[in-house]
């Protein structure tokens, strides 16, 4: 009997799931502030520059671009006993002496540190240094919850995340900020890859693909929290403060969260184990036959599972054999790609001229029917094609964005929110297609390697968004290129759908095997119809 098998015994899905899934999930709802909280707090309000110190009382007149527009990051140069220029000629300088900024506009990190002209690229540093988090996160909290429990490492990473977001809203440097952020990106990656895990684990088998987007939906709902709040609170600090607060009180509920059965029996915690499930078994209305399972029964049900998990893999072994090498190249640059082309479009909301409160709406609503469609697409049509689908038409409109004009703000929205619903298929696909191509024994590996490369990813996205003082097609091309290369990856990997998982590395390989087999065959049958023509004797034509 397998530990699946066990919690059916013991009532399924019952009260207890409930109440455990409920624990989990509720946190979830906030972690879309933290992730895109720098929508609002670091936007760029209208700026001009200041006049210089010694400059008349009189009316102070801006250079304008060749649009008729007011220069942002230009002034024209003081000259005492001079008359003032007109729009377009004098001699003009950089803004020496600070900003001006927009009386009816946000309070950002960018106004109070003057993140602007020649300085913007420190505010797509802020959000690459909170990626950089996630991605360093991931590395060490992977490996402190295999030590030390999944439970606790959640329990910390909420406490972690509350602290540092907290003590972000009273940053007195930028440099403290950048610090702090990356923090909280730490901290997300041991929440989220601690939830994955603890939802997984104590749901029976046939609800794990439902349940395995459920952490998912609960941050796509977390999206529309974002826009409200932000709206109401305008101040940066404020708002930082606001959606950090409430994960003190996860960090105090997370003690209810039941820990991981699998590493509590890996790590010599068998009768812990025991009185958990005794205890999930009393509260899901079956306390008799929780009182029947006994330690030796409990041990010998789970002594396959503690077999596998006692192996000694490591990331070498995804580079193992010609299979596992084909898949983990492909679905890395799935991955990446993914990270990378979905990031740079959920952190460019203002870029699109509409209200940033109403379209960061648009892009969280859009990951609803996004998800429900990939679900059906994997289930009918297969997780191969789905995933090839999502990233070759998300390529396809980003791409598309370089031809349409700016004053097309509709349009562009348009085809940005198409995109973020095709990446957002991708993520949700590839988690469950992950699971299926890696056998067990690999499994979490490379589950947590192909995670690394979607953070480095979301890390980048911000970096080359900077390219566009080049030229600004440049990043879009770059972006969209890479969602084309990663649907293209993707067609060289197998399908899964209703296939059973594989448990070793030879699994995979025999599978291949046989899944090659059909193919020689067919070209054997073909080549054996293939009768040649035999020349013919005249003198055995009928007469």
């Amino acid at each position: 009997m397998t530990f699946s098998e066990l919690l059916d015994r013991l009532g399924g899905f019952g009260p207890f799931q409930f109440r455990h899934l409920c624990l989990i999930g509720l946190p979830a709802l906030g972690l879309a502030n933290h992730i895109l909280l720098q929508i609002f707090t670091a936007t760029t309000p209208d700026h001009h520059c200041l006049p210089p110190p010694n400059a008349s009382a009189g009316p102070w007149v801006l250079p304008t671009d060749l649009d008729g527009k007011a220069e942002r990051c230009l002034r024209f140069v003081y000259l005492p006993n001079a008359s003032l220029p007109n729009g377009t000629q004098g001699a003009t300088e950089p803004c020496l002496d600070g900003w001006a900024y927009g009386i009816n506009t946000r309070y950002s990190i960018v106004s109070e540190w003057d993140l602007v002209c020649d300085s913007y690229k420190l505010k797509e540093l802020a959000q690459s240094s909170f990626m950089a988090g996630v991605l360093i996160g991931g590395l060490v909290f992977g490996n402190l919850s295999d030590r030390f429990g999944r439970k606790i490492i959640l329990s910390w990473s909420y406490l972690l995340l509350a602290a540092s977001g907290c003590c972000t809203a009273f940053s007195p440097t930028f440099l403290t900020y950048l610090i702090l952020r990356f923090l909280s990106g730490s901290s997300i990656s041991g929440i989220i890859l601690s939830s994955v895990i603890l939802v997984v684990e104590w749901v029976p088998t046939q609800l794990r693909a439902i349940l395995s987007t459920y952490v998912g939906y609960c941050y796509t709902i977390g999206q529309f929290i974002l826009p409200g709040l932000a709206y109401i609170i305008p101040q940066w600090r404020w708002l930082q403060f606001t959606v950090s607060v409430p994960f003190f009180i996860a960090f105090l509920w997370s003690w209810w969260i039941a820990e991981s059965v699998r590493w509590m029996v890996l790590s010599g915690r068998s009768s812990k184990v025991l009185k958990i499930l005794r205890r999930m078994a009393a509260f899901n209305g079956k306390k008799e036959e929780g009182e029947k399972l006994s330690l030796e029964e409990l041990k010998l049900n789970l002594q396959t599972e503690i077999s596998l998990a006692k192996a000694k893999y490591s990331v070498v072994d995804l580079l193992r054999t010609p299979v596992i090498r084909r898949i983990t190249f492909c679905l890395a640059l799935a991955w990446f790609s993914t990270g990378f082309a979905y990031y740079s479009l959920a952190m460019s909301v203002e870029d699109f001229g509409v209200n940033i409160y109403i379209l960061q709406i648009i892009f969280g609503g859009i990951d609803i029917p996004a998800k429900f469609i990939t679900i059906l697409s994997m289930s009918y049509m297969g997780r191969h094609t789905t995933e090839a689908a999502s990233l070759l038409l998300a390529g396809g409109a980003i791409l598309a964005l370089i031809f349409v004009p700016s004053d097309l703000q509709t349009l562009r929205t348009v085809l940005a929110v198409f995109g973020k619903g095709c990446l957002s298929s991708s993520f949700s696909c590839l988690f469950l297609y992950t699971s299926e191509l890696y056998p067990t024994v690999i499994r979490q590996t490379g589950l947590g390697i192909n995670n690394l490369w979607t953070r480095m990813g979301s890390m980048l996205a911000p970096m080359v968004k900077t390219l566009a003082e080049v030229q600004p097609f440049i990043p879009n091309v770059i972006y969209g290129v890479f969602a084309l290369v990663g649907g293209s990856a993707a067609l060289f990997l197998p399908e899964t759908l209703n296939h059973p998982l594989p448990e070793t590395i030879e699994d995979i390989e025999n599978w291949f095997q046989q899944a090659k087999e059909p193919e020689r065959e067919l070209e054997v049958d073909k080549i054996s119809q293939r009768v040649p023509l035999q020349p013919c004797d005249p003198g055995r034509l009928p007469s």
